[in-house]
């Protein structure tokens, strides 16, 4: 609750400036609200915002739920605003900002935690996939591909390419960032596919939570990282965000690596370290999570097999 009660402090009169810098500044008042009348914006944001989180600072629930929800509404209604109009694009990241930190400060002012386990609730928990043969488990894995990919690097990535041209919110990248990206998108995408066939083959499982690996895999390039497939994923992001010359899609990319890391990796340790016990915790401290450790983790891996 602490962490909650912190994060609405600091938002009330972050909230507060933010209004005298609209009263003050044309530039922040057109950037952030376009053409609305700021009058009549003020009357329903100054109480259901920013009074609203400074009560909340104070762990009153109900202002924490005001707070939030009156921010999800007002994110939602710019941002409709702004892709209708082209005008105040930066309002809509900033209150995007705000929502996303706001959820969050509410679960930890209404339950004391950020409830990571909903991530895998229902159709996303973790199981064991059935068994098949090996081949069956590599044409799941490469439909699961295609699928994910297709999706998360391409369709998703040329959106928030097309919001970002929308509202103008570009900033020039360098003559050669498209080359760089697609430089580092060949050995990234190469990464996840050698990834992914040594979880189909030797794992016997694919990358889904719903169906993952039924035997501990320390083979291939999971030698090095504990996560190869997360860090393919995440510098795939970053190299069409470079090859799109889009900062939001790079930090989509790096804001997607911070969720994973903090959200999804603490449970899919646990699982595994619940399912593979002591075979599983020994590979945990012989191989990291993100940075290769090649020369002193040969021998500890060669024991986990």
């Amino acid at each position: 609750m602490r962490w909650g009660r912190a994060y609405f402090a600091l938002q009330a009169p972050a909230g507060a400036a933010w209004w005298i810098g609209v009263a003050v500044s044309p530039f922040i008042r057109e950037t952030t609200l376009g053409s609305l009348d700021p009058l009549i914006v003020a009357v329903f944001d100054l109480p259901l915002f920013v009074l609203a989180s400074a009560l909340a600072a104070f762990a009153v629930r109900a202002a924490a739920w005001t707070a939030t929800v009156w921010t999800l509404l007002v994110a939602v209604a710019l941002a409709g605003y702004a892709i209708v109009t082209t005008e105040a694009g930066w309002g809509v990241l900033v209150m995007i900002a705000a929502a996303g930190g706001s959820v969050i400060g509410l679960a930890l002012v209404v339950l004391g935690r950020i409830p990571t386990e909903w991530i895998i609730a229902g159709p996303f928990a973790f199981r064991p996939a059935a068994v098949h043969r090996p081949t069956g488990h590599l044409a799941s894995t490469f439909g699961q591909l295609v699928l994910f990919w297709g999706f998360f690097l391409a369709a998703v990535p040329l959106l928030i390419e097309m919001f970002e041209d929308r509202l103008g919110l570009g900033i020039p990248f360098g003559p050669y960032a498209t080359w760089a990206g697609a430089a580092l998108l060949l050995p990234a995408s190469a990464l996840g596919i050698w990834s992914a066939i040594t979880m189909a083959l030797i794992g016997q499982g694919t990358p889904l939570p719903a169906a993952m690996a039924s035997q501990l895999v320390v083979a291939g390039p999971y030698r090095f990282v504990r996560n190869p497939m997360a860090v393919a994923g995440i510098t795939q992001g970053v190299a069409v965000g470079l090859m799109l010359s889009s900062w939001l899609v790079v930090g989509y990319a790096l804001i997607g690596s911070v969720l994973w890391n903090y959200a999804v990796r603490p449970l899919e340790e646990a699982d595994l370290a619940a399912r593979f016990g002591e075979p599983y915790r020994r590979y945990q401290r012989a191989v990291r999570c993100w940075i290769p450790r090649i020369p002193e983790h040969r021998r500890e891996v060669a024991a986990v097999d």
